[in-house]
């Protein structure tokens, strides 16, 4: 249990329950000024690890989604580069390669889908790092583990490991959404009612929704 400081703005706690996982994932990425980095998927952990991301200065910060508004928002948070995927089984390297052909020093999925480790590999450069935000679900595509072994990659999950890590992670967190450096409240599309309860997770699960984060007010 996290008690939040009485200031702490109600509508951003809903999501500081990634933050730690997000602060724990951009600190194991060894992100500095030469670094170029790709972050795949611009949903509500996506959004995030953007601002957190570009508070380490990288060389390139790059970004995929779906949805122009999502694109968007990745631009005001800091993306340098923002690349719009067709359809939910184009390629990645197939609509960035031409410009970043190379591959990037840093890739961290944050898909849903377990497929996104496929991408990953295939845009990750030589001696690489991929950092597993994402891809949590069951993967039904081959993974070519020897292009794993050809490209030198490090492959590293990001839940922290320690008790004392995550109290620290979400005390950074607080702060960096207390100082404004991490925006929350933006990603927050929506906000319904209890009694819409159905509807918010309608909204949720509907990929041709604008939605990005549903709310659900219980006391309205």
């Amino acid at each position: 249990v996290k008690v939040v400081p009485p200031d702490f703005p109600l509508v951003d706690t809903s999501l500081i329950e990634i933050l730690p996982g997000v602060l724990h994932a951009v600190e194991i990425s060894r992100i500095h000024q030469g670094t170029t980095i790709l972050i795949t998927g611009q949903g509500v952990s996506g959004l995030v690890l953007t601002q957190v991301a570009k508070l380490y200065s990288p060389k390139v910060l790059a970004v995929t989604d779906l949805n122009d508004r999502n694109l968007e928002l990745a631009r005001k948070y800091g993306a340098t580069h923002t690349f719009k995927i067709p359809t939910p089984d184009t390629p990645t390297r197939e609509v960035l390669g031409n410009e970043f052909p190379d591959g990037f020093d840093v890739v961290i999925p944050c898909l849903l889908e377990g497929d996104g480790m496929v991408d990953a590999i295939d845009c990750a450069a030589f001696a690489g790092r991929i950092v597993m935000y994402g891809c949590i679900g069951v993967c039904n595509a081959p993974v070519d583990f020897l292009k794993v072994h050809r490209k030198r990659l490090d492959i590293f999950s990001t839940e922290p490991k320690r008790d004392i890590d995550m109290r620290r992670y979400y005390e950074e967190g607080i702060r960096l959404v207390l100082d404004g450096l991490v925006n929350t409240s933006q990603i927050i599309t929506h906000k319904l009612s209890l009694s819409r309860i159905d509807e918010a997770f309608a909204l949720r699960d509907d990929a041709r929704s604008d939605a990005i984060h549903v709310l659900v007010d219980c006391e309205a």
